[in-house]
Parts: C-alpha cells; sequence; structure tokens
C-alpha cells in the first residue's frame, strides 16, 4: 500500500548522521529500526500498554517475517513520515504495513511489511494476541 491515506497513524524521524552511508542516503539496516519506532509509537497513540503485556500476561511479539521494498532514496537529514496500519489480523498473527513518505508528501519512499506472532515468553508457544490489543486496534481495511 503506498496510498498515504490508508495510514491511520504517522511517526515523525528525521534521518540522522549515523544512518547514512558514504552516498549519503540512509544504510538499508536503518528500516527496520525506523518501523520498530513507529510500530511502538502506534501502540503508545492506540494506549496499549505493551510493557504490561510482557510483565503482567508473559506475552510478547515474535519476528517472523520483514519486507522492505525500496521505492526511493531517503537521505541524511530529511523529515520522513512513518505510515502504520493493521493490514491483517489473526488469532495468533498481526501483520502490519507500514510506508515512509517524505515530510508533508504522497511520495512513498519505502514499503514494509511486517508480521509478529503472539507467544508465550520461554515457551515460544504461538498464543492468541491479548483481547485488550485487539480491542485497541482498528479493523484492517480490505485492499
Amino acid at each position: 500500500m503506498t496510498d498515504r491515506v490508508r495510514y491511520p497513524f504517522f511517526d515523525r524521524q528525521r534521518v540522522r548522521y549515523a544512518e547514512v552511508d558514504m552516498q549519503g542516503i540512509a544504510f538499508n539496516a536503518h528500516y527496520l529500526t525506523w518501523f520498530d519506532c513507529a510500530l511502538n509509537e502506534y501502540l503508545r497513540e492506540l494506549k496499549y500498554d505493551y510493557h504490561a503485556q510482557v510483565r503482567e500476561q508473559q506475552l510478547d511479539f515474535h519476528l517472523v517475517k520483514s519486507v522492505i521494498e525500496y521505492l526511493g532514496p531517503i537521505r541524511f537529514d530529511q523529515l520522513i513520515d512513518i505510515g502504520v496500519r493493521p493490514a491483517r489480523i489473526g488469532n495468533s498473527s498481526l501483520t502490519w504495513e507500514l510506508g515512509i513518505f517524505a515530510e508533508g508528501s504522497d511520495q512513498c519512499l519505502t514499503r514494509g511489511e511486517i508480521v509478529w506472532v503472539c507467544a508465550r515468553i520461554g515457551s515460544h508457544q504461538s498464543h492468541p494476541l491479548p483481547p485488550a490489543l485487539l480491542a485497541a486496534l482498528p479493523a484492517p481495511v480490505a485492499d
């Protein structure tokens, strides 16, 4: 999804010097960090306490899939808007769709997909998504 209007949440970040390569373009390893930061900010926006979930329910998320599609360069000191939306909500899995846009622009520079599986800490066995999280998430929008 590269349509900016499809994302209910954006996290604005500035590309730091340490995040670019010799060409002045964002180094590929930093995209997952940006996605992770945006996902955490989205959960905070939803008032969902992920840390309480881990501490009190002994449930955490395992990253089982990450996809990054580079569509255009992201440069040093650029402001970027990282869009987040739930794309698919399963029994124990949650697929996130992310898009990185130039500040205030409809130009999508990067698309991403992150798949989490909820699991019991220690056993690493899948577990149904917590009801509080399901209640906080908007329903995925069909493409």
